[in-house]
């Protein structure tokens, strides 16, 4: 990986297993890239800066990282090692429902057997929810890989 002050993540359309030509993503190597200084955070810029750690996170494990799209649905991530994907959402909380449905609805989209997983904020309780794997950031970032 070149060192840049932003990366590029290519969108990819999951269901047509292509690259798309348009709507990218950029994300700052550096967080005071994104904050420039400011003195309040609202929570979706925290959900933001989220967002970019876990993109470099996966990134730094090797992983080829792109933005999926799944129908009318965004992933988060499609991150591609040796052939396979593994599908991201990131989200602050899961703890309300209607968050929940918006997570699950878009891996739940997915017609395959690959690997999806929610990461949020806050600490995670439970086995996960129809296959998808709930992780806690803290604990995705403290894994061995």
């Amino acid at each position: 990986m070149e060192s840049q002050l932003f990366y590029r993540a290519n969108r990819y359309d999951i269901k047509g297993k292509r690259q798309l030509e348009t709507k990218h993503k950029y994300y700052a190597a550096d967080l005071v890239f994104h904050n420039n200084a400011q003195i309040s955070f609202r929570s979706n810029e925290i959900a933001q800066m989220m967002e970019n750690l876990v993109y470099f996170e996966l990134c730094r494990r090797g992983y080829r990282v792109y933005v999926g799209q799944c129908d009318k649905y965004e992933v988060d991530f499609v991150a591609e090692k040796h052939g396979q994907p593994h599908y991201w959402q990131v989200t602050m909380r899961l703890n309300d429902p209607t968050v929940m449905e918006r997570e699950t609805r878009a891996l739940l989209a997915i017609d395959d057997n690959f690997p999806k997983t929610i990461s949020s904020m806050a600490p995670v309780f439970g086995d996960g929810v129809k296959g998808i794997e709930l992780v806690g950031l803290k604990d995705f970032l403290m894994q061995e890989i």
